[in-house]
């Protein structure tokens, strides 16, 4: 379309997403803890809402809100200035610290969002790798890594090297030949292996403890997105970074793995919005001076990191003990029930349940059927995820009910085929 202006460009470009099913549009909802609706629709019925990442449904509790509140009140509606100039104040500090005692680390350091924090983060690390070793950052991902961490790569003009999907033979191929790709005797800049906790997209966990003892192996640092598993997962919602190793369900050490970096977001399960980083002391003062979404973004808004700080108080509480086991039993039972129905889940063990569907189009069908019937999920297509990979995914939350699933897995029995294609059984 030489010569062609923007709007035209954009025209055939959207028309061409539009005919292969890969085309996303914003809506307004409404939501309740566990509901939703379209905004459009005042007086219609609530659906289950099984789209979104508010895992323990604490974007609507009274203390959140409340300790939001207060947050805004005593400091204001925004935060007025980067936290390099005066957007930072003793509740944000005092936030940190409480930051870094749940996920057992040094320090803690707040952003705006887990992309940001991603996306700042590996640059950041390429510069220090350049400044002390004079060569760049050798970053070894996980091929189903949040986009946010192969941005960073990007942003830092780093070329990753990725690894399939929690395969660790597969990683430690790529280490040695890393290594024997350098002079005699050098030891080049830092390496770091990122990886999630919890994937996003399939609801499978990673490999810690392996990646830990790679890592160590091969003097390489250990990054871990926790985005999926801080306030869900590990002793009272601190993640899988904190928790025991486990081997089939058995536990195989009393000792949580050593972990040299973690990103959290405060807007999953914990109900609000922003992110976290946590680490070493002198980590969070590097990435104070260098990571260039904290200097030149505004401080996150009070009343979200108020909302944080209400989330902090819950997560030991008896009352989200139970939410957190209601949460894991509901998943392990849904993922039998669409098993004995033919439907794959992949590799699931957590809140996170994927329906496979295959094509695009096929997911968008599976998706507007179960909305016929009363649930509100989103067909995940690519890129996404890869190609004759889309899929169905079914995030759960503390209030759903029993009824809530058990009508689910009773809706796609009968109306879809585990191929994905509508039509009933019979």
């Amino acid at each position: 379309m030489k010569g062609a202006t923007l709007d035209a460009m954009v025209a055939d470009a959207l028309a061409r997403r539009k005919a292969a099913n890969l085309q996303r549009q914003t809506m307004a909802w409404q939501r309740r803890p566990g509901r939703c609706r379209p905004a459009s629709d005042q007086n219609g019925p609530w659906l289950v809402d099984l789209a979104s990442n508010d895992y323990l449904a604490l974007s609507f509790h009274p203390h959140v809100r409340q300790t939001a509140q207060q947050w805004l009140e005593r400091w204001g509606a925004g935060a007025g200035a980067s936290p390099l100039v005066c957007g930072w104040h003793e509740g944000a500090a005092r936030l940190e610290q409480r930051l870094a005692h749940l996920k057992q680390a040094e320090g803690a350091l707040l952003f705006n969002s887990g992309w940001q924090a991603n996306a700042c983060l590996l640059p950041a690390l390429d510069q220090l790798s350049r400044l002390q070793t004079g060569q760049g950052l050798a970053v070894f991902n996980d091929r189903l890594n949040h986009a946010s961490l192969h941005h960073g790569c990007a942003a830092a003009g780093v070329r990753q090297k990725r690894f399939r999907h929690n395969d660790v033979a597969h990683l430690a191929t790529l280490l040695e030949h890393h290594q024997a790709s350098l002079p005699a005797g050098e030891r080049g800049g830092l390496k770091i292996i990122a990886t999630e906790s919890v994937f996003s997209m399939d609801g499978d966990r990673a490999p810690l403890h392996a990646l830990r003892a790679l890592a160590d192996r091969w003097g390489a640092l250990l990054l871990v997105d926790e985005a999926h598993a801080t306030g869900v997962l590990g002793p009272n919602g601190t993640g899988l970074t904190c928790a025991s190793a486990l081997e089939g369900g058995v536990k195989t050490t009393n000792a949580p793995v050593k972990v040299d970096i973690t990103l959290s977001t405060a807007s999953k399960a914990l109900g609000g919005a922003g992110a976290f980083i946590t680490g070493s002391k002198a980590l969070r003062e590097w990435l104070v001076n260098s990571a260039s979404g904290y200097v030149y973004s505004t401080a996150p808004p009070p009343a979200a990191l108020g909302a944080l700080e209400g989330a902090l108080d819950l997560l030991p509480t008896a009352k989200l003990a139970q939410a957190r086991a209601a949460l894991g039993r509901n998943a392990e039972l849904l993922r039998q029930q669409l098993h004995s129905a033919g439907f794959e889940t992949g590799a699931s063990s957590t809140h996170i349940v994927p329906v496979m569907a295959g094509s695009a189009e096929q997911a968008l069908e599976m998706a507007v059927l179960l909305r016929d019937h009363g649930f509100f999920t989103v067909a995940i297509r690519p890129p996404t995820v890869p190609q004759g990979q889309a899929r169905l995914r079914l995030s759960l939350n503390a209030a759903l009910e029993d009824k809530d699933l058990e009508k689910l897995c009773t809706v796609l029995r009968m109306h879809c085929r585990p191929t994905g294609r509508q039509g009933r059984h019979g």
